[in-house]
């Protein structure tokens, strides 16, 4: 049978979702532990690969066994051999046509930012500090460029491997509540570094230091080289991931949104 999981994660305390020899990463630790719930080697399927410090409310994953076992059980036994630093937020039996990456249609993520002038304690792996005054307006005109069915070639890494870097971004809100500041994207899929790249450039445009317009600029350029800074992965969250109707996965409460 394949099961779908849904599974939180703090990034700080991994080198990304993919498993690494030099360190431990989400992947690696959430296999182990369904291997020794299932008392068989499990290997799964993840809905997008999570950079260092890249932290997760809801990435979905699946896999295969043979080995039944109630929903709780895989929820309860599973985070009972995990870190702290993961958990299984639920467990779901789904058809042979689900796949936790090609089936998705949408995913949602936010950027979170502290904006004061002196440097967080607590949220220092949470949030992203940026100690310019960022007027959200100004950041909130140049996200209005980015909107939309785009070649996003200045906003993904160089070494980005996607075949097309053609996105559709369907949501790109900027908000604030009190010293936080929080992007709030959506889209049909991303590429690597694409909302820490386009974090980065709204950040410098909050500041004063180049105007709304500049946001579409980049864009035109098609070329990362000409974009802007990439900003750090502490303040990136993979908020939610959205299938068809037909998978009928649990839809997770807005209480379940970070900040």
């Amino acid at each position: 049978m394949r099961i779908a999981l849904g599974i939180e994660y703090d990034g700080s305390a991994f080198c990304g979702w993919q498993i690494q020899d030099h360190s431990p990463s989400v992947q690696a630790v959430v296999e182990a532990a369904l291997s020794k719930v299932a008392t068989q080697a499990i290997r799964v399927k993840c809905a997008g690969r999570t950079d260092t410090g890249v932290h997760a409310i809801e990435q979905v994953v699946h896999f295969d066994t043979e080995i039944d076992r109630p929903a709780h059980a895989w929820v309860f036994g599973t985070n009972s051999n995990l870190p702290t630093a993961a958990r299984v937020r639920w467990a779901q039996p789904v058809s042979s046509e689900f796949h936790a990456r090609f089936s998705a249609v949408r995913r949602r993520y936010r950027y979170v930012i502290i904006n004061r002038n002196v440097r967080p304690t607590f949220l220092a792996q949470r949030a992203v500090w940026d100690y310019r005054p960022l007027d959200i307006t100004r950041m909130q005109a140049a996200a209005k460029h980015l909107l939309g069915k785009h070649d996003f070639s200045s906003y993904r890494a160089l070494a980005c491997q996607a075949k097309s870097p053609v996105r559709n971004l369907q949501r790109l809100e900027v908000s604030r509540q009190g010293e936080l500041i929080m992007l709030d994207l959506e889209a049909d899929g991303f590429l690597h570094h694409m909302v820490r790249n386009i974090a980065g450039v709204l950040m410098t445009i909050g500041a004063g230091e180049r105007e709304p317009d500049w946001s579409a600029e980049v864009l035109a350029h098609r070329d990362r080289t000409l974009g802007g800074v990439t900003a750090p992965a502490c303040g990136l969250y993979l908020m939610a991931v959205s299938y068809p109707q037909e998978f009928t996965l649990p839809q997770l409460s807005s209480t379940a949104m970070v900040w």
